[in-house]
């Protein structure tokens, strides 16, 4: 299973790190930072409108392998900023994305948007990193996490003064997402063990989100007509990867995804 795949070469590399910059450290590190330097209201801004759009900067995926090869993730970001994006996810998953830190850190220099970090997040050390690299926000998938461990880091995210896209695929993992506290949840298209799609997944779940969570429709999301879909549903927001970086205009692509 790929997921399974991603998650044991993270948690290599995370040992790595950890044996360069101790959690005490990295800890310390990011308290400092957040007490000098305040997030921007994810949560907040998805909420501005009747559908909002978070643009995602996206090199590479395992299941369609290069997406775009002219890639320049500030041109990009600054690009969904001036289309009228709501936020910009920004992977920094490695391996599989080909995504870096360094994109997201770029980035957050020359907008002004909330950012969401999109990786694989599964321990403290990782969400004090993305403290420290300027996201405003987090992903936290739930296939990944026991309803506990999801929870914790829940807190420890909230904590730190960053905010957290809960996501789920099925309705034990939206029952998890809301009694963990999740503030706002996505529930993606995509099933992250097959990398099937499955734009109705959002509307079947719908139904299920707590009324005062911000709900984000997430994969698949291709045209102006999937976005009027979900916001049918009930999605507060929907994140857009694929779409958008292989469009030969990007900000007409954002305008024909953004309902109004």
């Amino acid at each position: 299973m790929i997921l399974d795949s991603i998650f044991e070469n993270r948690a290599k590399q995370l040992q790595g790190l950890k044996d360069t910059l101790p959690m005490s450290e990295i800890e310390k590190r990011a308290e400092r930072y957040a007490d000098n330097h305040k997030t921007i209201d994810f949560a907040a801004a998805l909420k501005n409108g009747p559908l909002s759009v978070i643009a995602e900067v996206k090199k590479a995926s395992p299941s369609k392998g290069l997406i775009c090869a002219d890639f320049d993730p500030v041109r990009i970001a600054r690009e969904y900023e001036s289309g009228g994006a709501a936020a910009v996810s920004v992977l920094t998953e490695e391996t599989y994305f080909q995504g870096s830190s360094a994109y997201l850190e770029a980035i957050r220099k020359e907008i002004s948007l909330p950012i969401l970090r999109k990786d694989f997040i599964f321990d403290e050390w990782q969400i004090c990193e993305s403290r420290l690299i300027g996201a405003d926000a987090i992903l936290l998938i739930a296939a990944m996490l026991s309803e506990e461990r999801l929870k914790s880091l829940l807190s420890y995210t909230h904590g730190l003064g960053l905010e957290a896209l809960v996501e789920a695929h099925c309705e034990r993992e939206i029952e998890a997402a809301a009694n963990a506290g999740a503030k706002v949840i996505g529930v993606n298209n995509r099933n992250l063990y097959d990398f099937s799609v499955d734009t109705d997944c959002a509307v079947r779940l719908s139904a299920l989100l707590p009324k005062d969570a911000v709900f984000v429709a997430e994969s698949g999301i291709k045209s102006r007509g999937d976005a009027l879909k979900m916001r049918r549903a009930g999605a507060d927001a929907i994140l857009v990867g694929e779409a958008l970086m292989t469009a030969k205009d990007i900000k007409a692509a954002l305008c024909e995804l953004r309902v109004e």
